[in-house]
């Protein structure tokens, strides 16, 4: 309890920007394992055809983009924080829409994709600005840390939960009438989630970005090795979201089971990786990024070795404590190359944002379409068992392009020159 204690004086040290932030992300945080694991599910269940999620999955990064070039132009007239708002409040809605389409037809999926991506270009865009605005280079690693610990408990419930929901619909009979309710409690549950941390965000008071021109075409070394990437990112990112649930509905079993492997494996890793962002220094990126890579590729390797349900099980499991290990590096990354171009071209923050989820989108695109081709081509099997160890190799080689960015003598000069927040490099005991 001391302990904890400690932890709590450290946390209202932070400015209440952070901490307003911080809040409502805890809150978001139980609604992002539903919307990532069980509208998945869902679609399996109703239509039967794996590669319809990656059509979601790639709808979904359409609307993204469309809706971070919309909300370059909102911004300078809406309060950031009431935009933010309304992106996670659509999350929810976008749901909805998921829950009264009637027959799952790839043009009915491609629209709801389409409208969480609207939601997703939103949460994003003003995320990561909100983050930057919020944050220094120095208290970032534990700003991400304590966001991980939110998100990673949040793994841990609702997948539990809404396992449990769906799967004793179907064992126990419960709404024999209609199948489909257990996803209809989980989405009214959502929507007011969403509401709560929406009405959080607006209680924040956060500066205003400056309107300004935000799409380039031209940009310094720095952020064109960030825009490399980003694309690896995202040939990455739809198989992360999307492969646990077509893995798990393939050979091992139902939604039930989904949300005990998510649950277990984030149990295991949340209070270890808030630890990590605790201690770790800016110097200790890379090492935790490559470990997040490498864990990746580990569990896809087991996957393809064995491809039944305990390889899976280890593959999840691996990826459990992949994901956070990699955004806990990456995103301070990010956020420092964006201190350091938007210094040197006089730039606004907003510009880079932007064309960091073009980057992404791209990658998007290649792996999306790399899964539904093979699909189609070679089978479901053979693309759940292969394509995923690609896509692991490929995105291993981030690494280096990690490393060329932290040993850049721009970023080097600009890690230099951010001033140290006092009060976010003390550590508990001197608090105490």
């Amino acid at each position: 309890m001391g302990k904890l204690k400690q932890e709590l004086l450290f946390f209202k040290t932070q400015s209440h920007q952070m901490r307003t932030l911080l809040k409502t992300n805890m809150v978001y945080a139980f609604v992002i394992p539903v919307i990532e694991l069980f509208v998945g599910a869902y679609i399996i269940r109703n239509a039967g055809d794996f590669s319809l999620v990656m059509i979601y999955q790639l709808a979904q990064g359409t609307g993204t983009v469309i809706t971070f070039i919309i909300n370059g132009y909102l911004s300078r007239r809406i309060p950031i924080a009431r935009i933010y708002a309304a992106g996670m409040i659509l999350s929810g809605l976008s749901m909805v829409v998921m829950m009264l389409l009637g027959e799952l037809t790839i043009i009915g999926i491609a629209a709801t994709g389409l409208s969480m991506g609207f939601a997703y270009g939103f949460f994003w865009a003003n995320r990561v600005s909100l983050a930057l605005i919020s944050t220094t280079n120095e208290n970032r690693n534990y700003y991400y840390g304590l966001e991980a610990l939110f998100f990673t408990t949040g793994s841990i419930a609702m997948p539990m939960l809404g396992g449990f929901l769906i799967g004793s619909t179907k064992e126990l009979g419960w709404f024999e009438g209609s199948p489909n309710m257990a996803y209809y409690i989980l989405t009214g549950l959502i929507i007011l989630l969403t509401f709560i941390a929406g009405y959080l965000i607006t209680r924040g008071k956060f500066q205003q970005p400056t309107p300004s021109r935000f799409i380039y075409f031209s940009f310094h070394r720095l952020w064109k090795k960030m825009l490399v990437m980003a694309a690896l990112k995202g040939v990455a990112q739809g198989f992360i979201i999307a492969a646990p649930v077509m893995l798990v509905m393939r050979l091992v079993g139902n939604e039930a089971t989904i949300g005990s492997i998510q649950s277990i494996g984030s149990g295991l890793s949340a209070v270890m990786l808030y630890m990590l962002g605790r201690a770790a220094a800016p110097k200790h990126r890379l090492k935790i990024f490559t470990a997040g890579l490498t864990l990746f590729l580990l569990g896809t390797i087991i996957n393809t070795s064995l491809f039944n349900p305990f390889g899976v099980i280890i593959f999840v499991g691996c990826l459990v404590f992949a994901r956070p290990l990699l955004d806990l590096a990456y995103f301070p990354i990010q956020l420092g190359v964006i201190d350091c171009v938007a210094k040197r071209e006089g730039r606004s923050q907003f510009t880079y944002l932007f064309s960091h989820e073009v980057g992404l989108y791209i990658g998007k695109i290649f792996g999306c379409l790399f899964f539904v081709f093979t699909a189609r081509d070679f089978g479901g099997d053979w693309a759940l068992r292969y394509s995923l160890l690609l896509v692991a190799a490929i995105q291993l080689t981030s690494t280096f392009v990690a490393k060329s960015i932290t040993t850049d003598p721009a970023w080097c000069e600009a890690s230099r020159d951010i001033p140290l927040a006092p009060e976010a490099l003390k550590e508990p005991a001197e608090l105490g």
